[in-house]
């Protein structure tokens, strides 16, 4: 540990470490100073200038987030220069911005308006020209409007170092200065993945999701059709957090009722087919070892993912696992198998998802997930969206009784829940084929080197003598980092997870806001939605996918055997390359 070095807050003496930034310093010391452009997770951008704070000796005030911290140094937080300071500063961002604050989707939940509020701004004094830039409302995951964006930075950082997908930048200067993908080109056509993490790290509402609240209210209110929803394991561990409580809380059977009481018909659970999912991988996986297809095989699951891997990765698309993700397994089996079961013409189906991924939405608009010319899922919303419902309904979610999801598709495995965890499908996947393959149960089915947050994990697992090598990556960055050794040593993995955001679903770009004070994305938040579903996993007396009755009793009256005709027509797809606008394949 370093020598601690002396330094002066607000004319009182402290010893601190070294090598930190005033903020660093200031944070662990109990003083809290404003921010906007600053996240931990990413580059120090000091844009913003909002966390000015005053060190002796210096003319200038300095920004916190930027400057470190020297033996001696003597800084003021909260002097009167400072506050009128950050408050012109605030305002000058406000009086460029829509005065739309009552009907903006971030109203309540927005940290210019909780800045505003903390340094007093009750008026607006600087008039003058306002920037006017169109709402880009072409991607069907995804709306941009730049006249909701103060500059920070933070979503063009976030795309470029944390997911390293590069779609989005700065353009133009001064006044002028707008954030756009290449080309100002439509969302739509850009190299958007959808993993809404800009959304989730934007102070305002410069990125939302497509919202489909509305149309789904309509839907709601037609007793002509047959209402159907299902939710995914991340769901019910964060959903809560839009409620007031804690991040982890097990939210399970209270938003099945909620779901209820809005007006769907049946509820299920997206951890049925997330079984599915493994009984039809872990099959495809043991058919790939005998060498039937290209290896090492890599998850199809996550929405964001499979974009990226079409756009920047088409030469990995035969590694693929040709599954479709849990939703859209589910989905198919509503308008088919379910449909037959209680007698209902599928066109008169209503299939929901409630996600806690944006890119869900892209994927539910895929053509070649369609079942019989229709789509799977009819209108994905995100934890988000069906949160604002079940207040919109006036539904009192914490105090409503519990209820559980309907069957023959709600029954579900631990395995099933951990889908929502970076590493959860590997291991839930292992779970199933050691015990396909060896005929033998696999005793310790908690893999720990597949858990936490590491960017990239790697694990083995022997299989009646053969050593399986396995690795997992969580968030695009990650992932790019993961498949450059891929290419480099194509026989180093056997099997390979991928999930599209930190964290994996928990760190979605449809879950709840950061409540005020917290972080976007912060670890802590992630670690407690994981620990939630492995609990949930902990709790199961079924903890193998291939163990599920309903799993069981849906291949014998419907499907047969995983990797079926039936199976592959129904619950598997294909991926074909493509190149946006501009864009170079890497070779």
């Amino acid at each position: 540990m370093s020598e601690l070095i002396t330094i002066h807050i607000n004319e009182t003496e402290y010893k601190v470490e070294p090598d930190q930034t005033i903020m660093q310093a200031a944070d662990k010391l109990g003083f809290h100073i404003p921010r906007l452009c600053y996240h931990p997770k990413l580059s120090i951008e000091g844009a913003c200038r909002v966390c000015i704070v005053e060190v002796e000796g210096m003319k200038n005030y300095v920004a916190s987030c930027a400057f470190p911290i020297t033996d001696g140094m003597k800084l003021h937080t909260n002097t009167k220069g400072l506050r009128r300071a950050r408050r012109d500063i605030i305002e000058l961002l406000l009086d460029n911005h829509p005065m739309d604050c009552h009907t903006c989707e971030r109203d309540g939940n927005c940290e210019l308006q909780r800045l505003a509020a903390s340094v007093g701004i009750r008026a607006r004094h600087f008039e003058g020209e306002k920037k006017h830039y169109e709402k880009d409302i072409s991607f069907s995951s995804i709306i941009r409007d730049p006249d909701k964006c103060i500059l920070c930075g933070r979503c063009v950082r976030m795309c470029s170092e944390v997911q390293k997908v590069h779609n989005l930048t700065q353009a133009h200067r001064g006044f002028k200065t707008v954030v756009m993908p290449a080309y100002n080109m439509p969302m739509s056509e850009s190299v958007c993945t959808a993993c809404g993490q800009c959304i989730n790290v934007c102070p305002t509402a410069a990125f939302l999701e497509k919202n489909y609240t509305q149309e789904l209210f309509e839907k709601l209110n037609d007793d002509s059709i047959v209402k159907v929803v299902q939710f995914a394991p991340s769901v019910r561990a964060a959903i809560g957090e839009a409620f007031g409580l804690e991040p982890g809380v097990n939210m399970e059977g209270k938003l099945v009722a909620a779901f209820r009481k809005l007006g769907f018909d049946y509820v299920f659970d997206t951890q049925f087919s997330a079984d599915l999912t493994i009984m039809e991988e872990a099959s495809e996986f043991l058919e790939r070892l005998q060498g039937k297809a290209a290896m090492p095989m890599i998850t199809s699951c996550s929405s964001a993912w499979m974009k990226c891997l079409e756009q920047f990765y088409p030469d990995l698309i035969d590694n693929v696992s040709t599954c479709k993700s849990p939703m859209s397994m589910l989905g198919a089996l509503i308008k088919t198998y379910f449909a037959n079961k209680i007698k209902t013409d599928p066109k008169k189906i209503l299939s929901v998802a409630t996600m806690c991924c944006t890119a869900k939405k892209y994927e539910a608009a895929r053509p070649e997930l369609d079942v019989d010319g229709m789509p799977g899922v009819d209108i994905v919303v995100t934890t988000r969206e069906i949160a604002w419902m079940i207040k919109s309904a006036g539904i009192d979610i914490l105090n409503i009784e519990e209820e559980t999801p309907d069957s023959p598709l709600g029954i579900s495995s631990g395995a099933g829940a951990i889908f929502g965890t970076t590493g959860g499908v590997m291991e839930a996947a292992i779970r199933t084929a050691y015990e396909l393959f060896t005929g033998q149960t696999l005793v310790d089915i908690e893999i720990e080197d597949l858990r936490g947050l590491e960017g990239i994990k790697e694990g083995k697992v022997l299989m009646d003598g053969n050593e399986i090598r396995v690795a997992v990556a969580h968030g695009l960055g990650n992932a790019c980092d993961l498949l450059d050794i891929v290419r480099q040593e194509p026989d180093r993995y056997h099997f390979i997870e991928i999930m599209g955001c930190p964290g994996g679903c928990i760190g979605g770009g449809g879950q709840p806001y950061a409540a005020a004070n917290s972080i976007p994305l912060d670890e802590d938040c992630l670690k407690k939605r994981a620990e939630a579903l492995y609990d949930i996993d902990r709790k199961k007396t079924i903890r193998r996918s291939l163990d599920n009755p309903d799993i069981q009793q849906l291949y014998k009256k419907f499907l047969h055997s995983p990797l079926s005709k039936v199976s592959h027509k129904l619950l598997h797809t294909h991926y074909q390359a493509k190149t946006p606008v501009g864009i170079i394949p890497k070779k």
